[in-house]
């Protein structure tokens, strides 16, 4: 199970640069224009995405600073967020490496931010739901840079595999 996050783990920062530089090349009004997503726009949901990474990595650590809201905006500049994804995204490879089978099968407690309520479960389903939030959002941003931009890069884990597997990742 390991080998799994490992491949997501690397396979996230991979996704998170190509949007990044994406979003980079956007104007700022673009970057910034509510186009009815969830989280609004591009930079909304990127930093749902970090703020979301930190939740959970906060949960599965006990370690690291977290927002209390979904929505909250850490930084309000795309440089800055960046500088943070990145770090994230090293955190996360960090933790993915510290992880056996044993702490895998353990139990994780938490409250959630939408029902304050105390949930319990193993961590390995939570790692899987993880990675499944980013792609989600992801996805979300792939299709405003769509609409914005005409294009969006290429992020199917398919893709990122075969990179990997060519020595190109």
């Amino acid at each position: 199970m390991k080998a799994h996050y490992q491949i997501f783990a690397k396979y996230n920062a991979w996704a998170n640069q190509r949007l990044y530089d994406a979003a980079a090349a956007l104007s700022e009004s673009d970057y910034r224009a509510d186009r009815g997503a969830f989280f609004k726009s591009v930079h909304g949901t990127l930093n749902h995405l970090l703020a979301a990474d930190r939740i959970w990595l906060q949960r599965f650590t006990g370690e690291g600073s977290a927002p209390n809201r979904l929505d909250a905006i850490l930084f309000d500049a795309l440089g800055p967020l960046r500088e943070a994804r990145e770090a994230e995204d090293r955190r996360i490879i960090e933790f993915i490496e510290s992880l056996d089978d044993a702490r895998l099968a353990s139990v994780i407690k938490y409250r959630s931010i939408t029902l304050p309520v105390l949930v319990e479960q193993q961590l390995w389903p939570a790692v899987s739901h993880f990675f499944n939030h980013q792609t989600h959002h992801r996805g979300q941003i792939h299709t405003l840079l769509t609409g914005l931009a005409a294009r969006a890069p290429e992020l199917d884990l398919v893709y990122f595999q075969r990179l990997v597997e060519s020595g190109r990742a």
